[in-house]
């Protein structure tokens, strides 16, 4: 599948691996539909990069209903009433440990889990039954090296959705291949990005590449090329494959 002049769907496409995704994704001709958070200046600031092709969709993906909620206002923008691909990128990262006080504990499982799977869950039930009523279409989502191999303890949460995440787009590609209905994940270790720099303040620059073989994080624009491959030319056979960008950090059996 080509992508130009199809519509996609991301979210947290206001910045990091979510802002170099909508760069490539309009350059191969795609209409993107850009969620965002908070920052509305950061969102319109990516959209005018890419040429206003595309638009912008709001929604804090932690409250619940947000999933549902995102897919609506962008099936109103989308061209024709149609999206052809989602790509579930928004992520929350925020260290919460066993030391925790139970409240923190429990409302950083709660947001985590919010964001990270049921958003995208929700957006995946919105998604299926569109891409039937329209002969198919693609989801990718972006998990983890944590999904595989976890996390250090003060990120078992992070490490928890991940692997949730990776289970769904799995799941999914298995239930609805038949119906062209592809899905795969695609698992970034450490990028540089603002949400990777919050852990390195924690930990160290250090810390980040120790035990990353290619002695660096990845760009966001390297992930980004994985992410439009997957949505675009990624050959049907491939889905429920999930793919690796961690420099060699995390080699999977």
């Amino acid at each position: 599948m080509t992508l130009a002049n199809r519509t996609v769907l991301i979210t947290g496409g206001s910045r990091g691996i979510g802002a170099a995704t909508v760069r490539q994704l309009a350059a191969r001709g795609a209409f993107v539909l850009i969620n965002y958070g908070r920052n509305r200046a950061a969102a319109e600031a990516v959209l005018n990069e890419i040429g206003g092709r595309g638009a912008l969709v709001q929604a804090d993906l932690s409250q619940p209903g947000a999933g549902r909620a995102v897919w609506d206002q962008a099936l109103a923008l989308a061209p024709g009433g149609r999206i052809d691909v989602l790509i579930n990128n928004a992520a929350t990262f925020a260290e919460s440990g066993v030391d925790a006080d139970w409240e923190r504990w429990s409302q950083d499982w709660a947001t985590t889990l919010q964001v990270n799977v049921i958003a995208s869950a929700d957006l995946c039930k919105c998604a299926i039954p569109h891409f039937e009523a329209n002969g198919g279409g693609r989801i990718v989502t972006l998990v983890s090296r944590a999904a595989h191999r976890g996390d250090t303890p003060d990120y078992m949460h992070y490490a928890a959705s991940k692997a949730a995440q990776a289970a769904l787009t799995k799941s999914i590609a298995r239930g609805f291949a038949a119906r062209n209905i592809l899905a795969f994940n695609v698992a970034p270790g450490f990028t540089r990005t603002e949400m990777a720099e919050d852990w390195v303040r924690v930990y160290g620059e250090a810390a980040a590449s120790a035990d990353v073989p290619l002695g660096r994080m990845a760009s966001p624009e390297e992930v980004a090329n994985v992410v439009v491959y997957c949505a675009g030319e990624a050959p049907a056979a491939m889905t429920g494959t999930t793919i690796d960008v961690n420099g060699g950090s995390y080699i999977r059996a």
